[in-house]
Parts: C-alpha cells; sequence; structure tokens
C-alpha cells in the first residue's frame, strides 16, 4: 500500500466533494438527493485490490513503467469504468453483430452525467484553476462516445457552469 496513492484517493474524492457541493449550491435542481452516491461512494472501486495495486504500481511505483505494470494499469482501468457509472465508457456497448461490429454510445441517467462531470471537475478543484474542464473537455470531447442527448446534456451544464463562474458568483477554489 502506498501513502501517495491513498492521499491521492483522499484528495480527489474530496475535490469531487467540493464539485458536488458547488452544484449543490448554483445549480440546486441538478444536485437533487445525489449526494450520498456522489460525496460518499465515488471511485469506491479503487480501493479494491484488482485496482488498487495497479494504479499504485502505474502511478507510484518505479520510474521506468515495466509491460506488466502496464497491462496491469489497462486491465485495472477497465474493472473500474465497467464498475462505475459516472464513466462515460460504462455506457458503450460495443456490439458482435455478424458484419456490423458496431459502437452504440447509451443515454446516460442525469445522476451519473453530475457524477462524471464532478469526477472532470475536480483536477480543476485541486489545480485551484476551476476554469480548467472547459479547456480539458474541449481537448477531449472529441473521442468520447456519447449519445447526443448525454452529449447536449454535459454541454449545457459545462456552458452554466462558464456562465456563473463568469458571472463572478465563484471564481476560485474556496472564495467568491
Amino acid at each position: 500500500m502506498s501513502e501517495q496513492y491513498d492521499l491521492y484517493l483522499e484528495n480527489h474524492r474530496a475535490n469531487v466533494t467540493k464539485a458536488y457541493k458547488w452544484f449543490k449550491r448554483y445549480m440546486p435542481s441538478l444536485a437533487r438527493g445525489y449526494e450520498e452516491q456522489i460525496c460518499l461512494w465515488h471511485d469506491d472501486t479503487k480501493t479494491n485490490s484488482d485496482e488498487y495495486e495497479a494504479y499504485d504500481a502505474y502511478f507510484y511505483g518505479k520510474k521506468k513503467k515495466t509491460k506488466q505494470v502496464e497491462e496491469d494499469f489497462n486491465l485495472a482501468w477497465l474493472t473500474h469504468i465497467h464498475s462505475n457509472p459516472h464513466h462515460w465508457q460504462y455506457w458503450v456497448l460495443i456490439t458482435d453483430d455478424a458484419g456490423l461490429g458496431r459502437v452504440v454510445p447509451l443515454d446516460i441517467p442525469d445522476n451519473y452525467i453530475l457524477e462524471m462531470i464532478c469526477d472532470w471537475w475536480s483536477f480543476g478543484w485541486g489545480s485551484g484553476d476551476l476554469y480548467e474542464i472547459f479547456n480539458w473537455y474541449d481537448k477531449h470531447k472529441k473521442y468520447m462516445k456519447l449519445s447526443k442527448n448525454t452529449r447536449a446534456k454535459v454541454e449545457e451544464i459545462l456552458g452554466t457552469m462558464k456562465q456563473k463562474l463568469d458571472e463572478g458568483k465563484i471564481n476560485k477554489v474556496g472564495g467568491k
């Protein structure tokens, strides 16, 4: 077990909670009743041995990553996204229809959209830059397989967040 990884998990969960509490304060209709899911259970599977050990070795282990460390991490990441519906990858159906083999993004329920955005935004809360999420999303959105409805909701939420930040309701971590 690694103190570094334990501290990362503690900080990440705390920042996800800060993001959720911002939504609860500034966009309360969106944050209705999801506190326990987002603030208490977020990323619980990362403490399971099949995820914890591989993540710890990958991010906090030896400086040089071996092929085995990378393979173990990839399997742990796959396990994580398939166990946690706040990841968009959880909602992607890969069919095995003969000759068709399609990738079908399914609609993500609102509670998981909110948790997904809190997860993304947690890094901005950690760095002190609440606007970081917008550049991050712009850089990654073309790789995300989101349904039309989910993408519209995500972008509407991000747009409202940015508007509220621009209005000065809260423009930096911990302040007004």
